[in-house]
């Protein structure tokens, strides 16, 4: 077996400069021209594995992210200009998430045949492998087609959507107009590229303490589904709107992971745009703030933990220059007492009065950020309220903040007793130069209670923009209809409207240098802003997304 698909090999993060000198011929994978993944051996995979290893060289875990009308975001006023009409005519669309249902009639022309320029299914490994890449089983049009007409399709192209969110995505910014006309995407004569995503592997989620039922997938898996969207791209020579509707939790908050580096170099790429959700953990109640600025210079918080979550992990990242040391109690107040931050350590505490277990990695210096992080990992822990005790080492101000798992990671019975809605948006909508998007209720113009809001954990300006994320109509498996609502479905949205300014831009030669990064500074320029808000702000970023209110602005229509 390939080590990228065996659990027996752990997939790390390296730089791909030093990767040659770790290379023995099939066990280094190419991710960028930055980072590359080593395979190396494990028995059986042990949470202190991270400690031995570092924590960046972990690939983060990722959730779905996720229907309405179309006029609230001024497509239909474009499309219906005889000087625009704006469909998506030349432009490609491209999708890493759960897969697609190519059967479906919002995938086809109107002679039936497939819109799909091709898939990469990464869980099957029966057909050819595309090229550049070492698994998993490229379809393309002509074979796709050759399915359509088959009586027995899956024959030919054994690739499904059995969780349905790939689809409705795709759907709600490419679909094609229904039969009766009552479903349309925002770009139905684009273009689709689809990756299907394996799942992470099981050794992964033992480091992070996450179940191996979670439906997740793994950082690097993203990045490799990126990259051949770009590779596709560049021999048809068409642009293409890269759309990522899933989130994580883990990291920084700032941009620097190894996915949100690589969207934010890509997106500043003639003819290439990236719409990505801003998460939904706005009302979830996972993430703590603190700011210590007087003696005694210690923060004491509390954490619920429901009986449902036997497993999971919570992060905790200081601001430089303090140190932070940490002490966890159980609900019975029995104490690891006073953990300081070293360099390589990861501490295991067996509680003698509750079968819990802990692990704690108080790391000084984590690579990838120069920051300081405490990684916090429970195994059975004893249902009630935690407590812990952030203090400075030095006795000095300090401040920090801390992360749950988002998504169906854990449950709802899982939270802080004080906990704080903002920055809490998901990478990598944390990136510099990609479109985050934030969902509203296009029906009462208000924000969606569970879009996560900015700022970044450094402070830039995130989200970007709100889009429309109320029950948005979308395709689901099995040639059916039905509805999304989250920030992923306004990602889908937003990668729509980029989508019609590259048409416009590229395709038809108004603007054939345009890159995403010129598009979403396009889209705030002609962003709604109502006169009872300060823009930018940490929910709405720069306001409510309208296209036509964007060629307004930009031309004499």
């Amino acid at each position: 077996m390939l080590k990228i698909l065996d659990n027996d090999y752990y997939d790390l993060i390296i730089n791909t400069i030093s990767a040659p000198s770790y290379d023995t011929g099939d066990n280094i994978t190419l991710l960028t021209e930055r980072s590359s993944l080593l395979h190396v051996p494990t028995a059986e995979a042990e949470p202190c594995d991270l400690g031995i290893r570092p924590y960046h060289t972990f690939p983060s875990l990722y959730t779905p992210e996720s229907t309405i009308s179309i006029e609230k975001s001024g497509i239909g006023t474009v499309q219906r200009n005889p000087f625009l009409n704006l469909n998506g005519q030349g432009v490609l669309m491209g999708f890493v998430d759960t897969g697609i249902d190519y059967l479906h009639n919002a995938f086809r022309n109107a002679d039936g045949t497939t819109r799909i320029v091709s898939i990469w299914d990464q869980t099957v490994q029966t057909g050819t492998i595309p090229e550049g890449f070492t698994f998993g089983s490229e379809y393309n049009s002509e074979t796709i087609n050759l399915a359509l007409s088959s009586e027995d399709p899956f024959s030919i192209v054994p690739t499904e959507d059995t969780n349905g969110h790939g689809t409705a995505m795709a759907s709600i910014a490419a679909g094609s107009y229904s039969a009766d006309q009552t479903f349309t995407g925002v770009v139905p004569n684009s273009q689709l590229i689809i990756v299907k995503l394996k799942e992470a592997k099981n050794n992964l989620k033992n480091i992070f303490l996450i179940p191996e039922d979670a439906y997740c997938f793994q950082e690097s898996d993203i990045v490799l589904g990126v990259r051949y969207l770009l590779l596709t791209a560049q021999k048809l020579k068409l642009p293409l709107v890269i759309c990522i509707a899933l989130g994580t939790s883990q990291g920084s908050h700032d941009g620097k992971g190894v996915l949100s580096s690589y969207l934010t170099y890509i997106v500043q790429l003639p003819g290439i745009g990236v719409s990505v959700s801003a998460g939904n953990e706005g009302n979830n109640q996972r993430h703590y703030f603190n700011s210590t600025s007087v003696i005694p210079f210690y923060n004491d918080f509390e954490l619920r933990i429901g009986e449902e979550d036997k497993e999971f992990w919570m992060e905790i990242w200081p601001y430089a220059p303090e140190r932070v040391s940490i002490d966890i109690s159980t609900p019975n107040r029995e104490s690891t007492q006073r953990i300081y931050p070293s360099i390589a350590d990861c501490r295991r505490f067996n509680f003698i009065f509750t079968q819990s277990v802990v692990w704690v990695n108080n790391i000084i210096f984590e690579e990838e950020t120069g920051d300081q992080l405490i990684l916090v990992r429970f195994l059975n822990p004893q249902p009630g309220v935690w407590y812990f005790r952030a203090q400075s080492i030095e006795d000095e101000p300090f401040s920090f903040h801390c992360w749950l798992p988002n998504g169906d990671l854990i449950s709802n019975n899982t939270f802080f007793l004080i906990p704080n809605p903002d920055t809490t948006i998901t990478s990598p909508g944390n990136g510099v130069s990609q479109l985050t998007v934030t969902a509203y209720n296009q029906f009462t113009d208000s924000i969606l209670p569970e879009s996560s809001r900015g700022y970044t954990r450094t402070g830039l300006v995130k989200p970007d923009i709100a889009a429309p994320g109320y029950q948005i109509p979308c395709a689901v498996p099995g040639n059916q209809y039905g509805t999304a609502t989250g920030t992923g479905a306004a990602s889908a949205h937003a990668a729509g409207i980029i989508a019609m300014v590259l048409e416009w831009g590229i395709t038809r030669g108004n603007y054939t240098t345009l890159t995403g990064y010129d598009v979403n500074r396009l889209i705030i320029r002609g962003a709604e802003r109502s006169t009872l808000n300060v823009y930018p702000n940490n929910i709405w970023g720069y306001g409510i997304i309208n296209v036509n209110n964007l060629f307004e602005r930009l031309t004499n229509l």
